[in-house]
């Protein structure tokens, strides 16, 4: 059962969340290729043939692939589907955009967001933001699986590389360009990917209240920053730092929520934590039940107080 992987990266090194779904890869079985699609991007192929069970990498480039646009990705991706049972991407800003557009081309359904693989054509995926799993068998003969990476481990890299091979970017619809690339400057870590994660809610108040108490903690923990959809809509903290349902999914080793009352919503976004730590002055905040240690009061006291322990 041929298998290929569409992989997440920024044409200079691999995603995290490729290592991760290749582990899912592995959990459905066959031979797996890794397709980077890009500009200028043999260091990725060169990162991605290293990692444990991939038979081979297909290394396409060309100007149009360089931001990994929908039109011209899916065109390459459904090119090449003929010789694979299964088409797989993280479900990060990439896998997103092109791999439903893989399954409308090819006339498929898509298994979105799989957490486990059961077999090779059955998954289980989260519904009712995460308050249920649902079991899907794909029946197409093509298999198009997005995952949700953080529930999985990261495939281990070899000293042994597996063969790089060019592939053809062929004619893109046109649809399409690239304009530009907007990022926020940050030292910090990329919250998708953190060992830790501080995060704040509505209670900060006002956008100076969070930066105030939450970014003081997160750079003393060497921590990524979250927020909760309520603090982004009030305005408090950037759409970028939005954990949750409609946000990212996070699921870093530690976990600090930080006047956040714990929505299923926002829950739905760092449930998979390891460590959850709870700060929140109502002891009857549904984040309780989720969380590995709370602390119950008035946390303009509490996380200033925190961050001078450590």
């Amino acid at each position: 059962m041929p298998i290929l992987l569409f992989a997440e990266h920024d044409n200079n090194s691999l995603a995290d969340q490729t290592a991760r779904t290749l582990t899912a890869a592995c959990a459905i079985g066959g031979e797996i290729d890794i397709l980077v699609a890009g500009q200028n991007a043999q260091a990725v192929a060169d990162e991605a043939a290293r990692l444990a069970g991939v038979r081979r990498v297909l290394l396409a480039e060309d100007e149009a692939l360089m931001e990994r646009l929908a039109e011209p990705t899916a065109a390459l991706i459904v090119s090449l589907a003929g010789d694979y049972d299964t088409i797989i991407a993280p479900a990060g800003s990439a896998g997103k955009s092109v791999l439903p557009r893989v399954a409308a081309l090819l006339d498929v359904m898509q298994v979105s967001e799989a957490i486990a693989v059961v077999a090779p054509d059955t998954f289980k995926r989260p519904i009712y933001a995460g308050n249920a799993v649902q079991t899907v068998q794909a029946m197409d003969a093509t298999k198009v699986v997005t995952v949700r990476t953080a529930a999985f481990a990261a495939a281990t890299s070899t000293d042994t590389a597996a063969p790089i091979v060019a592939v053809s970017a062929g004619e893109g619809p046109g649809k399409t360009r690239f304009v530009e690339n907007r990022f926020a400057a940050t030292d910090r870590p990329e919250l998708a990917s953190a060992k830790i994660v501080v995060s704040g809610g509505r209670a900060l108040g006002s956008e100076e209240k969070f930066r105030e108490t939450i970014l003081p903690l997160a750079d003393k923990m060497g921590a990524a920053v979250g927020a909760s959809r309520a603090a982004v809509d009030a305005g408090y903290a950037p759409n970028d730092w939005q954990v949750g349902q409609t946000g990212k999914v996070v699921a870093p080793d530690l976990y600090v929520a930080c006047g956040i009352s714990g929505a299923i919503q926002h829950l739905a976004g760092m449930k998979d934590a390891k460590v959850i730590v709870a700060i929140n002055k109502d002891a009857d905040a549904p984040i309780f039940q989720v969380a590995d240690y709370g602390l119950v009061g008035d946390l303009f006291e509490l996380v200033p107080e925190f961050e001078r322990a450590l």
